[in-house]
């Protein structure tokens, strides 16, 4: 199965589930194992499908998902 992954504000990727090694070999690989495939950590982002948040661990069940970067910043002044 092939994945679109949109990463908002910046690239989209297609992902083939088939190439993606994950942590268990026997399982579908999950959204953490598609993150790393593009370099992506889920300590930074949120993943949604169909615009609702999805566990990481979670095995991969949609053919898109939408990927947002966390927010950090500010001033310790």
């Amino acid at each position: 199965m092939h994945v679109t992954v949109d990463v908002k504000g910046e690239d989209t990727h297609e992902i083939d589930l088939e190439a993606v090694s994950g942590t268990n070999t026997d399982a579908t690989p999950t959204y953490q194992d598609v993150l790393r495939e593009i370099d992506l950590s889920p300590h930074e982002v949120s993943v949604l499908v169909d615009g609702r948040p999805v566990p990481e661990d979670q095995p991969v069940e949609s053919d898109r998902m939408t990927v947002l970067r966390l927010i950090k910043g500010g001033s310790t002044e």
